[in-house]
Formats: structure tokens, sequence, C-alpha cells
């Protein structure tokens, strides 16, 4: 049964008269929790239903109940839950966003055969987490062209580009969201099949095999390339750090040529200061000793200076190195 003008007062009745049914609930209200109720709905399923539910499967006397997360159609970092309750011959998805993965199902399911109705809520429940799985596919390709256009960029040495860390970094947040949706696909189909919980039918099980081998390439992919992310942000890091180790170098050099300059010179300029000293003009320099006491007063003025710099440890700290 595919409908955009189902309500709550018929969709039972309506669900009785079809193979399978469908009602996608936005933002739920007090209604739309009496309604779950009435239906028989597990209150801690319905709880799920109105908060930030985390990812589970489980199974109840005549229900069963799926959160996992969807790319939310606003933003595409980031990912919401979506809560699916598997009831009979009725699937009901609740969410409090606009999903596309949800508008895709919707137009897998008008154009469902009777063949695949025949299978019932698990092929419905199949299509809507195929949808959500696919709707990364198209997602995870622009992030690999993204990653391989980044580590041209790396490599590249005839030019400089701006914002490669921050590109690189931005990547791996995307590619972080994305890994939440998808591994939460895989956790739940692998719950869902495994040995003893009978919540696929033997006719859909195929279906939902090929589905988790679908959302175990993804996880990979996913991984793969932020692990390339990571080791392109190592790199760059890498040729950043080189060129400042050169950067240094170079100044090191520089620095080292100036100090043997100066290491020349400062002879020359305390030989030329002392026997350059104008001392006649504090009617001094007269006598043979003036001289030395003048020196004498130099040497006085370093040696309070070391002793300064020793009782403050600076003295000692180079003796350490």
């Amino acid at each position: 049964m595919a409908s955009d003008q189902t309500t709550l007062e018929n969709v039972t009745e309506l669900a009785k008269e079809s193979k399978c049914a469908w009602l996608d609930i936005l933002k739920p209200d007090e209604e739309v929790r009496q309604f779950l109720l009435d239906l028989g709905i597990d209150e801690l399923a319905v709880e799920d239903c109105f908060g930030d539910a985390a990812n589970t499967v489980q199974g109840f006397d005549n229900h069963n109940l799926i959160v996992v997360k969807a790319r939310d159609a606003d933003n595409r970092l980031d990912t919401e839950p979506i809560v699916i309750l598997e009831i009979e011959n009725l699937l009901i998805t609740v969410r409090h966003t606009k999903i596309p993965a949800v508008s895709s199902f919707a137009a897998r399911f008008k154009r469902a055969d009777e063949g695949e109705l025949e299978l019932g809520t698990d092929y419905l429940l199949y299509e809507i987490l195929d949808a959500i799985a696919d709707d990364w596919v198209p997602i995870l390709n622009e992030y690999s062209d993204e990653l391989d256009e980044l580590e041209y960029r790396v490599f590249d040495p005839s030019k400089k580009y701006d914002n490669l860390l921050e590109s690189l970094h931005e990547l791996k947040k995307h590619l972080r969201e994305a890994s939440k949706s998808i591994e939460s696909l895989q956790s739940a189909l692998l719950k869902m099949l495994k040995p003893g919980e009978r919540m696929v039918s033997k006719q859909a099980m195929r279906l939902f095999v090929d589905l988790q081998q679908m959302t175990t390439t993804l996880v990979k992919r996913a991984s793969n390339y932020s692990a390339g992310a990571t080791s392109t942000r190592d790199t760059y890091l890498s040729h950043v750090n080189l060129k400042l180790a050169e950067s240094n170098a170079q100044l090191t050099e520089v620095m080292t040529t100036l100090t043997i300059i100066g290491a020349i010179m400062l002879p020359l300029t305390l030989i030329a200061g002392i026997f350059g000293m104008n001392v006649e003009a504090f009617e001094a320099g007269k006598g043979f000793l003036d001289l030395w006491q003048i020196i004498g007063l130099m040497g006085a003025f370093c040696l309070i200076m070391l002793i300064y710099f020793w009782r403050r440890g600076w003295l000692a700290r180079l003796r350490n190195r």
C-alpha cells in the first residue's frame, strides 16, 4: 500500500486490506504515542520513537524494533536516527527530520511488483535499509574523488595550495559521520541474521544477506578513505616539518656566520675601547697606574655580573647541558 493520504484513524483498516503496508511518521506527537501503544508496541520501543534513540535491534512478542542512523537531508554531514517498527503486515518508520532515503524508499515501494510484495514487511524492511545504504554510495564516491584531489595537491611541488590541512580534517569528519550510519546498518543486519533470532523469513533471507555484504563493503570503503585521509595528512605535515627544518637550517647557518664575525670583532672592539678611552676628560690618565685602575674596575664589574648569574642558576644550567 503506497498512499500519501493515510491517517492514523484508517491506517489499521488499510493495512489489513493489503499484503503489506507502510506508515511514515514525521515528528511524532502524543497522538502518535497513544496510537503506537494501542497497536501493542512495547513502551520502551515507543520511548525510542520520541528520544535520541541508540542503534538497536530488538524482537518483541508481536513486533520488531530496529533503530539505525541515516543521512539528514538538511546537512550532509549530519546523521539522524530512524526508528523502524515491524508489526504483522505493517511497517512503521518514525523520524524527526527529513531523510533522503525515506523518499527513495517511497518511490521503490510504489514500483514494487506482486512478487516482491508477497514477501510482506520483510521486503519493506529490506528496501528501507537498502535505501539508507544506497544513499551513501554517491557520497562515498565524492569523498573518494576529494581524497584523490587532496593527495595530488599534497604531492604537487609546482604550486602552493591553501587550506590543505583544514580540507583533510573536514574530509575525515565527513567520513566519521558516514561511518556512524553505515556501521549501524551493518550491526543491525548482523543481529537480524544471527541464527536463532528469526527476524527474517527464509524467503527474504537472500536479500538481507546481499545487503549485509553491501554494508560490509561500504564500511571497508569508509575505513580505507579515512585511513587514506590520515596518511595524506601525515604526509602533508611531514612536508611542512621538512620545509621548516630547511628554513631553520638556513637560519642557523646565517647565525653561525654572524657569530663567527662577532667573535672576530669582539677582541678588536675591546682593544680599541680600552686604548681609545678619553680618561683625561675626568682628570685621570696622567699616571702610570690610572689605566690599570680602569681595567680593574671593568674586571670587578664583570666579576659582579658573573656572581649574579651564578646565584640565579644560569651558569649551572649551561654546565648541565
